[in-house]
Order: C-alpha cells, then sequence, then structure tokens
C-alpha cells in the first residue's frame, strides 16, 4: 500500500502564495495519474487538479491561471504551487493517485492531509 504524506499548508492571507507537496512511498510513481483534492469544512473533497504519467495537467475551473500542479518522479513527489490565494481557497488538501482519467476514483487511503487557511 502506497503511502501518501502532504505537507506544506499554513496561514496565509489573501494574494499569497503556498507550495504543497506531497510525497508517496513506493517505486512506481512515475507510472501514477496524481491529483490533488481539497475539502472545506462541511464540503465534500473535490479535485482541484491533476497531473497525468506523461505531465499533461487538468485543473478546476475555479483555480486555473492562479494553481500549477507538477511532478518530480525522482524524489515521488508531486507538487502544488498556489498563488493569488482567496479565502474561498480554505481547505485541507490531499493528494491521491486516480484511474487514468477518472479523478474521482482514487487508488490509495487518504493521507493525513495539509491545512491551508486564507486569512487576512
Amino acid at each position: 500500500q502506497v503511502q501518501l504524506v502532504e505537507s506544506g499548508g499554513g496561514l496565509v492571507q489573501p494574494g499569497g502564495s503556498l507550495r504543497l507537496s506531497c510525497a508517496a512511498s513506493g517505486k512506481d510513481f512515475s507510472s501514477y495519474f496524481m491529483g490533488w483534492y481539497r475539502q472545506a469544512p462541511g464540503k465534500q473533497r473535490d479535485m482541484v487538479a491533476t497531473i497525468t504519467n506523461a505531465g499533461s495537467q487538468n485543473y478546476v475551473d475555479s483555480v486555473k491561471g492562479r494553481f500549477t500542479i507538477s511532478r518530480d518522479n525522482a524524489k515521488n513527489t508531486v507538487y502544488l504551487q498556489m498563488n493569488s490565494l482567496k479565502p474561498e481557497d480554505t481547505a485541507v488538501y490531499y493528494c491521491n493517485a486516480h484511474v487514468p482519467y477518472k479523478h474521482s476514483r482514487v487508488l490509495f487511503s487518504w493521507g493525513q492531509g495539509t491545512q491551508v487557511t486564507v486569512s487576512s
């Protein structure tokens, strides 16, 4: 079973930036389609951004132009660079691998997530 460890969250003012990291255990990381997801209080967990094993990216409309997903297969790590943060970006952020082109079908147990709070 792959273990996922998210980090990099924190408290930031509106307009600020954060870079999240997700380290995965195991040896097949480069083959996985990876995604970042977030869950705000009282809401369901939703996809934010995905990246294929070839590096193609996809974003939910609300973060396009502000967030960038990337991966470093040598480090078994996927990143989420978040710029121009808004209060509505406040949530716990998670990563997971998913079935190709089906981001709702995740492959592994969720990690602990990393809290992002955008507030003045």
